[in-house]
């Protein structure tokens, strides 16, 4: 079985989410047979690369909340992040584009190294002092080697700006053909979506109900006609 998650590391529902679907994944009888796929999906996909600002100034303009209201909806994820054992702080974030660590996450995927980069990116900018905006390509480049990748392999696909591009933006046109107009957005196997940082209780139901639901093959014929299998090839006799 399949699951995609469109997400971004800007996201902190994202950060939240997938630690409660790890969580139902870790109990899943099945778990040894889930594919995960991370997809790319921009929150703020029309800022410029070098406009970087606090996180509470971000939400006091983009919503038109007050400074204490954003930071009372800091707090709230913080707490909510501890619950599921994550570390967050609470102030002094700042809030960025995300599209190279999109082209990096595509990247990673191919080197069979995603999951390791996006959980550490997501570290990096929601657990982390130092920032994931504002010190160049060369604090992804290091953050991309701490989950297993070639450090000037990295560099280059970051100094790339054609660099798997096509594919983040080939899954952002997919998330708004499968109705996704927020994330994180879970798809199991293209026949459950999934919504939001739900409880992992909602995660473990959804996969053991898209698990229970997979079609199983139907034959087109009885299977009569030759065929190769591990006792070797059938010869047709004359």
């Amino acid at each position: 079985m399949r699951v995609e998650i469109w997400s971004d590391i800007a996201c902190p529902w994202c950060y939240v989410g997938k630690a409660r679907f790890e969580k139902a994944l870790e109990a899943f009888p099945h778990r040894d047979q889930v594919e995960v796929i991370h997809r790319s999906f921009e929150l703020d996909p029309g800022r410029a690369k070098g406009d970087v600002q606090p996180v509470l100034a971000m939400l006091t303009k983009k919503y038109g909340m007050s400074q204490a209201q954003a930071q009372a909806g800091e707090e709230n994820l913080g707490a909510q992040a501890a619950a599921e054992g994550l570390d967050y702080r609470t102030r002094d974030r700042d809030h960025g584009n995300t599209f190279d660590m999109h082209r990096l996450l595509h990247f990673a995927k191919e080197q069979g190294r995603q999951d390791e980069l996006v959980q550490i990116l997501y570290r990096a900018n929601f657990a982390e002092e130092r920032s994931v905006f504002t010190e160049g390509d060369e604090r992804l480049v290091e953050l991309a080697v701490e989950a297993g990748l070639d450090a000037d392999a990295a560099r280059t696909v970051l100094g790339d700006r054609a660099a798997y591009a096509d594919e983040v933006r080939a899954d952002e046109r997919e998330a708004a053909e499968l109705g996704a107009n927020g994330v994180p957005f879970f798809v199991l196997d293209r026949a459950y979506g999934i919504s939001g940082a739900q409880p992992a209780e909602v995660f473990a139901q959804a996969l053991t109900r898209a698990w229970g639901d997979r079609s199983p093959l139907k034959l087109i014929d009885d299977g009569g006609a030759e065929a190769c299998g591990p006792d070797g090839c059938e010869v047709p006799q004359r």
